[in-house]
């Protein structure tokens, strides 16, 4: 048999997400183990900072995606194998006690470079187990017709952890250095313990075919198949895959390299970037409120082409406030986008998948796309923000236009 949850599962009720308190624990603990992210990357960064030169610190701060593009798929499997709730609370702890030993270790001694990048590597392993468990969660604690709502709701939790954690690890940092940012983040991801440890799970129902088999190369194959053999679930991985390529450069180095060549400065970037935090926290609220999407499938791609479009758009407006309008445009419909293609995902996985499925999402958004920085920078330096902000559009539109020809995946529903 499937090897699920030591807790007695409970038939979930099949009331609204947001009125529902197991999914209301669900979100509290996500938010808060986002926010510790948050606090502990801005400690992370201060710490290399003031320790290394300018390359270690890139170092640093860089480390950690190793083990998380190596070991992400095997933190799906290990999800199916013994239950997203085990893997997420495990992660969650092992993360407070590594970032909590860790301040305590700069309370005794100055930050040295090899304890920074062993946190990281450490973090970095912890983080390839959690994000696929986290991911698998929500088809366990709500029924399948509240999937979108949780979906916005967990973008509206994103966006809060963006806004709330920079400036608190900020503020720790200049009232007690390092050691108090990381104790500050290690408080937060023990926050979600309770929360986490409270969940109640829905039972799985019985899947031919998915047992584990005992070795894990043979569940994560199985996992590969039911991806490659399911008529949306290929489709939609090929839409992320393509998608995220085209959306990661811009969005992240890529406004900080036109800022700087349109002389926008600090502010003006910081303008930009807010303008698509808005946009996509409106995008959340609405899935949010409305809870389903008709036609989510092809909604779904025209979001997507519509961002894709408003991404190349960027770097051809000639002001701050019209690039922040752009940029409420992209987070809008790239997040809706995003956001409906996630809860597709999690609809039509089989229930026994869900943690392998899961983690080769999360390896496109986490792991693979980041890997296009360099290209970004080395392109931007060769010729300029223009064609490539163009560029990538185009490839992010390309995942859009795919999905848009797979008669499948247009007409694709989320049930009621």
């Amino acid at each position: 048999m499937t090897v699920t949850d030591t807790v007695t599962p409970t038939q979930v009720a099949e009331r609204p997400a947001h009125r529902d308190a197991n999914v209301l624990r669900w979100l509290g603990a996500h938010t808060a183990s986002m926010i510790g992210d948050s606090v502990y990357y801005m400690a992370l960064a201060w710490a290399a900072a003031r320790t290394g030169s300018d390359a270690q610190t890139g170092i640093v701060l860089a480390v950690g995606s190793i083990p998380r593009a190596v070991l992400m798929l095997g933190g799906g499997v290990l999800a199916d194998r013994i239950g997203p709730r085990r893997v997420v609370i495990g992660s969650d702890a092992a993360r407070c006690l590594v970032v909590l030993g860790l301040a305590g270790a700069l309370l005794l001694t100055s930050p040295a470079l090899w304890m920074l990048i062993a946190v990281a590597l450490v973090f970095g392993v912890v983080d390839a187990l959690f994000l696929p468990a986290v991911g698998a969660l929500p088809p366990r604690i709500t029924a399948a017709g509240e999937l979108a709502r949780v979906q916005g709701m967990r973008g509206l939790a994103t966006r809060t952890a963006n806004v709330v954690g920079a400036p608190l690890g900020g503020v720790a940092v200049a009232l007690g250095g390092p050691a108090l940012a990381f104790a500050a983040a290690g408080v937060l991801f023990a926050v979600s313990l309770p929360l986490l440890l409270s969940l109640r799970i829905r039972p799985l129902p019985d899947q031919e075919g998915a047992e584990p088999s005992g070795t894990a190369w043979h569940d994560l194959a199985d996992g590969l198949r039911h991806i490659r053999r399911h008529p949306l679930l290929g489709p939609l991985m090929l839409v992320v895959a393509v998608s995220e390529l085209g959306f990661v450069g811009p969005l992240n180095l890529g406004l900080v390299l036109l800022a700087r060549e349109r002389d926008w400065g600090a502010s003006g970037m910081g303008w930009i970037i807010a303008a698509f935090g808005i946009g996509a926290g409106a995008s959340a609220l609405l899935l949010a409120v409305r809870g389903r999407v008709p036609r989510a499938g092809l909604v779904m791609c025209l979001t997507v082409l519509i961002g894709a479009v408003a991404i190349g758009a960027l770097a051809y407006l000639p002001s701050v406030p019209l690039a922040a309008a752009g940029a409420v445009c992209v987070g809008l419909f790239a997040g809706l986008g995003g956001s409906l293609c996630g809860a597709l995902i999690q609809t039509v996985t089989e229930p026994a998948y869900l943690g392998r499925v899961t983690s080769v999402s999360t390896l496109f958004t986490h792991a693979i796309a980041p890997l296009g920085y360099p290209v970004t920078g080395a392109a931007v330096a060769a010729w300029g923000t223009g064609p490539v902000f163009a560029a990538s559009a185009a490839v992010c539109a390309s995942g859009a236009v795919t999905g848009l020809a797979i008669a499948g995946l247009r007409r694709a529903e989320l049930p009621r």
